[in-house]
């Protein structure tokens, strides 16, 4: 298991690498990615439990500890504000990490409105500079 999962990121390294050589311009300072949600979308109404699905563009995904430049792993706030910018991503009830470099997740949610919120983290768990995140959209659990 622990081969299979070391070759797995060992490929997903490679993939990371070649699609960033192959021409993805960001500079320093510049987020030229889209953090998005797939799926709800904002407004929905949806029953539990709830399948969150992540997008995102210009930037790669990699998993917590894999420091590897324009990438970084998903964390998903839910009905809470923005953390501090410049240190870890908290990880708690409203502050869910991926950093195994998920895209998807499926959560239990309290029948009513909720918000949503994706937050890119570096190898780190520390937002980007300047830090990529979506939109925070409102769902209604049924």
């Amino acid at each position: 298991m622990q081969a299979q999962r070391s070759l797995f990121m060992k490929i997903r390294y490679l993939l990371i690498s070649l699609l960033f050589s192959s021409g993805v311009a960001v500079s320093a300072g510049e987020t030229a990615g889209k953090l998005y949600f797939i799926s709800p979308q904002n407004g929905a109404v949806v029953s539990g439990p709830v399948t969150v699905q992540f997008g995102l563009t210009g930037f790669g995904v990699a998993p917590a500890g894999v420091q590897q430049a324009h990438t970084g792993h998903h964390h998903l706030l839910i009905d809470t504000d923005l953390p501090p910018m410049n240190l870890p991503v908290p990880s708690d009830a409203n502050h869910l990490h991926f950093g195994g470099g998920q895209t998807e997740t499926t959560i239990e949610l309290t029948p009513g409105e909720h918000t949503l919120q994706l937050l890119l983290g570096d190898f780190s768990h520390i937002p980007h500079d300047p830090p990529l995140l979506s939109e925070r959209i409102t769902i209604t659990v049924e």
